[in-house]
C-alpha cells in the first residue's frame, strides 16, 4: 500500500461496501423502510470524495453514500437518518439520502434531480468571489441529463466560469428506462464541447482510475476556474430502490456486470494497492461489525414523536431586525423606491449578489438596478442566461455556501420555468435540514398595463401555498423600500411582489438610508366604520379611490404582507365595522382571498352582519386589448359589491 491516504481511501470503499451488504438485510428484517443501494458504484462516490478538501462542498444523490463514509459522518447518525430518528439530520422529516450537513459540506438531494446541479452552480459563483481556490463537485445519473436542470447548470457554470465539477453516473439506466430511450449518442463526451466545457470519460469501477480521473479533474477546476463534465461508467447491480428489482435488465446482463463491479475489480489485482485478498476479507468483516454495533445503536433510539409546535416552528429560520437609519425624505416613484432599496441593500450587505437577465449595464427592463453595475461591478450585478430554474438554484447555492442572493424575475409570469427551485427546493431546505436559506425572488406582476396573458398574471397565491417561503406584496413606494430592505435582511426565502403599474405612477416620501419594517404587519390605510375592506398591491389603490368618494365610511387594510398573514388587524377591523370584502386582483378561484374569506367566516362570523364577499378579476386569462382588460380586473366589479354588502 502506497501510503496511509491509500489505506484510508481503500478503508472508506470496504465500509461503504460492508453497509450495503448489511442494509440489504436490515431491509428483509423491516428495520428500515426503503433503501437505494450503491452496490457497485461504490468507488464512483468514495474517488470524488477523496480528491476533494474537507471542506469542498458537494452535491449529491441516491447512490452517494460512499461520499457520506468519506466525510467521516458518524455512523449512527446516519443510521438513525435512514431509520427516521430524530437524531438524524432531518428529525425524521426526510428520508435516507435526502439531506446535507454543513458541517461536513454536503448539499443533499430532492426527488427531482437535476435541481442539484443549479446549486452546485451558486456554492461555486460564492467560492469563485470569495477567491477561496476550491472547487464544487455535484453528481447526478445518465438520466437525469434528461432534465433542462442539467442544460440549464451546465450552461450557467461554463458562461460565468465557475470550477464545478459535474459528475454523470452513466449507469445506464434510469429505473427501468434504458438510456437509449434518454438520449441518442455515444458518450458524454461529445455533450461537453457544446457548452466549451472540457470532458473525461474512464471506468468509475476501477477504484485506481477512478481516483486519478477525479483528482484531475479537482486539480483542473481549482487551477483554472473552470467547470468540467465527467462520464463516470458504471452499472446498478441493484434496483433503482430495492422494491423496484431488476426483472427489466436483458439475461445475463447482472451476471456479466458482477465480474466487473469494483470489489471484483480490487479482488483481482489487490498487490495494485500493496494488499492481499485476506486483508480485504478482514477489513470487510470488520466493517460489518461497526456496522452492526452502529445500527443497532441507532436501533434503540426513540422513535419519533409528532411535535406540532416544534414542527410549525421550524419551517422558518428566525430573523432579527434591521437597525435602521433614516436620513431624511424625498419624492420617490415606487420603481424609485425599489432601486434606491437595492442599493443600499448592496452597501448594506457586502456579500449580497443581484442575479437575473438585462439586470447588468441595461438595468433590467423596468431598471430598477439600473446604473449599479458601475457602481457595485459585474461580478456582483450579474446579467444571467435566460434560465429560470438554475439561477433560482445558483442563488439558493449561493446563499448557503453564506452569500446572500437576490434573483429579479424579468415578469413573475416567468416563475413558472423556476417553479420546482422555489417550491420543492428553496421552500423546503430549512424545515428538512436546518439550513436556512437567504434569497428574496423579485416578481414585477400584475395587469393593467395591457401586456396581455403571459406579462400580467397575478401569481401571489401559487406561493403563499407553500410553507417555508414568505410572501410580501407593498402598495406604496415608502413600504416597498422598507420592506424590501427588511426581506433581504431576513434569512428565509422571500417572493416580493411589485406591482407593474405602479412603478411610474404612484409617488411618495420615502425615507433615505436604511429603514425597514416588520413582515407580517398590516397597515390601516384607511379609517372606516361601515365597511372593511382588505386588499394588497394594485387592489390598495382601487379600495382607496372608492372609499374618499364613497358616501359610507370605508375602511382600508393593507396587507402588506400575506405569509406571515396579520389576521389580528383584520379581525379588529371587522370588530369595528361588521361587514367585510376581501379584494384581490387574481382570479377568483384559489386566490389567496378564498383563504382570508374563508378564515374571516371561521373565526370572525360572530362579529359579522353581512357575508363575506370576495371581490375578484374574472376566471380567464388576462385579455390585452385595453377596454377587455378593464372589464377583467375586480375593479369593475368592486362597488357594486360594496353597495350590495352596505345594504344587506
Amino acid at each position: 500500500m502506497n501510503d496511509a491516504h491509500d489505506r484510508q481511501f481503500l478503508e472508506h470503499f470496504i465500509l461503504t461496501r460492508a453497509i450495503e451488504e448489511k442494509m440489504l438485510i436490515y431491509l428483509r428484517q423491516g428495520k428500515i423502510s426503503k433503501w437505494f443501494a450503491s452496490y457497485g458504484q461504490e468507488a464512483l462516490s468514495v474517488a470524488a470524495t477523496h480528491a476533494l478538501a474537507k471542506d469542498e462542498f458537494m452535491c449529491t444523490m441516491h447512490r452517494n453514500l460512499g461520499a457520506f463514509v468519506a466525510r467521516d459522518i458518524p455512523l449512527e447518525r446516519l443510521f438513525a437518518q435512514f431509520q427516521g430518528k430524530a437524531e438524524g439530520f432531518t428529525k425524521g422529516r426526510d428520508r435516507s439520502f435526502h439531506f446535507g450537513s454543513m458541517e461536513h459540506h454536503i448539499v443533499g438531494m430532492i426527488s427531482h434531480l437535476g435541481a442539484q446541479l443549479g446549486v452546485a452552480c451558486g456554492l461555486a459563483l460564492r467560492e469563485k468571489l470569495q477567491g477561496t481556490g476550491k472547487c464544487v463537485l455535484a453528481f447526478t445519473g445518465d438520466g437525469a441529463t434528461s432534465q433542462g436542470d442539467f442544460h440549464e447548470a451546465l450552461n450557467v457554470a461554463a458562461v460565468w466560469n465557475l470550477p464545478v465539477v459535474f459528475v454523470v453516473e452513466r449507469n445506464y439506466w434510469g429505473l427501468s428506462t434504458p438510456e437509449h430511450q434518454q438520449f441518442i449518442f455515444e458518450s458524454f463526451e461529445q455533450k461537453g464541447p457544446g457548452y466549451g466545457m472540457k470532458t473525461m470519460s474512464f471506468n468509475a469501477n476501477d477504484l485506481a482510475e477512478a481516483k486519478e480521473h477525479f483528482s484531475q479533474a479537482t486539480d483542473y477546476a481549482r487551477q483554472e476556474g473552470k467547470p468540467i463534465l465527467l462520464e463516470a461508467n458504471t452499472f446498478r447491480l441493484r434496483g433503482h430502490e430495492e422494491a423496484s428489482g431488476t426483472k427489466y435488465y436483458p439475461e445475463g446482463m447482472i451476471e456479466a456486470q458482477e465480474k466487473k463491479e469494483p470489489m471484483a475489480v480490487l479482488r483481482a489485482a489487490p498487490e495494485q494497492w500493496g494488499i492481499t485478498e485476506d486483508w480485504i476479507d478482514e477489513a470487510l468483516d470488520k466493517a460489518k461489525k461497526a456496522v452492526d454495533v452502529a445500527f443497532h445503536a441507532a436501533l434503540e433510539l426513540p422513535d419519533v414523536s409528532y411535535d406540532q409546535k416544534e414542527s410549525l416552528s421550524d419551517v422558518y429560520a428566525p430573523s432579527q431586525t434591521l437597525l435602521e437609519n433614516p436620513t431624511g425624505t424625498r419624492e420617490l416613484r415606487f420603481i424609485d423606491a425599489i432601486h434606491d432599496a437595492l442599493g443600499e441593500a448592496m452597501r448594506q450587505w457586502p456579500e449580497l449578489v443581484l442575479m437575473g437577465q438585462d439586470i447588468a449595464d441595461y438595468g433590467g427592463v423596468f431598471k430598477a438596478t439600473e446604473g449599479y453595475t458601475e457602481e457595485f461591478g459585474e461580478a456582483r450585478v450579474r446579467n444571467t442566461p435566460l434560465c429560470e430554474s438554475a439561477i433560482v438554484g445558483t442563488s439558493m447555492g449561493y446563499a448557503i455556501a453564506g452569500g446572500k442572493s437576490m434573483m429579479e424575475m424579468q415578469f413573475a409570469d416567468f416563475v413558472t420555468t423556476g417553479f420546482n427551485q422555489i417550491v420543492n427546493n428553496l421552500a423546503k431546505l430549512h424545515w428538512r435540514w436546518g439550513q436556512h436559506v437567504d434569497v428574496v425572488v423579485r416578481m414585477p406582476t400584475g395587469a393593467g398595463v395591457a401586456a396581455g396573458p403571459y406579462h400580467s398574471q397575478s401569481t401571489e397565491a401559487w406561493f403563499t401555498h407553500v410553507p417555508g417561503l414568505k410572501v410580501v406584496y407593498p402598495a406604496y413606494p415608502a413600504e416597498a423600500k422598507a420592506l424590501l430592505l427588511a426581506s433581504f435582511n431576513d434569512p428565509n426565502p422571500i417572493m416580493f411582489f411589485e406591482h407593474k403599474a405602479l412603478y411610474r405612477t404612484v409617488k411618495q416620501e420615502v425615507p433615505s438610508g436604511i429603514t425597514s419594517l416588520d413582515l407580517g404587519k398590516a397597515h390601516t390605510q384607511l379609517e372606516g366604520s361601515d365597511l372593511t375592506i382588505v386588499t394588497y398591491g394594485m387592489g390598495v389603490h382601487w379600495a382607496m379611490e372608492l372609499a374618499e368618494r364613497h358616501e359610507s365610511s370605508i375602511e382600508v387594510i393593507n396587507l402588506r404582507t400575506l405569509v406571515p398573514l396579520d389576521f389580528e388587524a383584520i379581525r379588529n377591523s371587522i370588530s369595528k365595522t361588521s361587514r367585510v370584502i376581501v379584494l384581490q386582483e387574481d382570479v377568483s378561484v384559489g386566490g389567496y382571498g378564498e383563504h382570508i374569506a374563508s378564515r374571516i367566516a371561521r373565526e370572525c362570523f360572530e362579529l359579522l352582519d353581512a357575508p363575506v364577499e370576495l371581490v375578484s378579476s374574472d376566471a380567464t386569462p388576462v385579455p390585452f386589448a385595453a377596454t377587455l382588460e378593464e372589464g377583467f380586473l375586480a375593479s369593475a366589479r368592486l362597488e357594486e359589491v360594496v353597495n350590495r354588502t352596505l345594504n344587506y
